[in-house]
């Protein structure tokens, strides 16, 4: 059995980290190198103070970051095209596009949205699951001790309780959300921020 603290030592320092249906040992074992990208992704990351000074746009600076070194190891945003059919009737059945999508495993960023995203990221990853398109779901969000340093540089209120963090997406995980998918959660710790970028 692969445990957490089996991680790369500066992703168990430095990042919350939360699994579901064994997603840790699934990715180590069955798809060691997208497993390989995303320690490496999480190794290179550092939180600036100007992703967080920036205000957002369409995608935050952290979203983009993480979403570029991602898209540079081959990772591509997938949507996928996915129906039903019911005696001889298809009907369409639209799924979210993926942030980042390689060989069946999905990657999701939630830095800073509205935390209902959370619910589409969990059904996007059951319903892909169940279909077989997906063997496990990764989400990168915040840890809820980032707050004060956003509070510490007056940017608290961009950054409220009812957005995306850890403590809002646990309980949905718990509450059985991905369903059967394996999904890991790696939360963003105050360890990782970085005054001087």
């Amino acid at each position: 059995m692969i445990l957490i603290h089996s991680l790369p030592r500066h992703i168990e320092e430095n990042y919350e980290i939360y699994q579901w249906r064994h997603a840790l040992a699934i990715l180590a074992c069955d798809f060691p190198s997208e497993w390989d990208d995303i320690c490496s992704v999480l190794g290179e990351f550092r939180l600036c103070k100007s992703f967080i000074a920036t205000p957002g746009g369409r995608k935050s600076p952290v979203s983009e970051w993480i979403d570029g070194s991602f898209y540079r190891l081959g990772w591509a945003e997938k949507n996928f095209s996915t129906a039903f059919v019911v005696d001889g009737r298809s009907v369409d059945s639209p799924t979210h596009s993926i942030d980042c999508f390689k060989n069946e495993i999905g990657i999701e960023i939630e830095w800073n949205n509205k935390d209902p995203f959370f619910d589409r990221d969990l059904n996007n990853f059951r319903l892909l699951f169940d279909l077989r398109v997906i063997s496990a779901g990764v989400i990168i969000t915040r840890c809820d001790g980032l707050q004060r340093i956003f509070d510490g540089l007056n940017r608290g209120k961009s950054y409220g309780s009812s957005t995306t963090h850890m403590s809002k997406l646990r309980p949905k995980i718990d509450g059985g959300g991905g369903g059967g998918c394996p999904i890991i959660v790696f939360g963003i710790k105050e360890t990782l921020y970085d005054e001087n970028c």
